[in-house]
């Protein structure tokens, strides 16, 4: 499986930076290796040099072999939080999609624990879902 990192003009892209994004993403899908070809990172400060709530924003793309790429994004306050949301999500993705194609049973999804910006990116996740399934 292949990691491309991007990141846009807002973002400093550095060997550290792209070597804790890989790390990240290498751990949290390794059970998904030999099914992806690629997986694409795209980092981006949506508000640019402005401060504000969410504005760093991960978007991650997965190459499953043989299917259609599955694309989930997270926004936060920091890197390491939109990073490790956006891998999470990617994660669930890629379990309803191959419990799907493999005709297996879902797994149970462990709810967040409430925070007070939780729920706006549980009901993100809930939204991809839903997409997911009606796809």
């Amino acid at each position: 499986m292949q990691i491309q990192v991007n990141s846009d003009n807002h973002i400093q892209g550095s060997k550290r930076l792209e070597e804790w994004v890989r790390t990240t993403i290498e751990s949290t899908l390794e059970r998904y290796e030999e099914d992806l070809t690629r997986v694409e990172v795209h980092l981006s400060d949506e508000n640019g040099e402005k401060p504000g709530p969410h504005d760093l924003r991960c978007q991650l793309e997965a190459r499953p072999k043989g299917h259609q790429p599955i694309s989930v994004t997270h926004k936060a306050d920091s890197l390491e939080q939109a990073i490790d949301g956006a891998a999470e999500k990617l994660e669930h993705a890629l379990e309803h999609h191959f419990g799907k194609k493999r005709g297996k049973p879902r797994a149970a999804i462990v709810p967040f624990e409430r925070k007070a910006n939780d729920r706006l990116l549980e009901e993100e996740f809930l939204e991809n879902e839903q997409a997911a399934i009606n796809s």
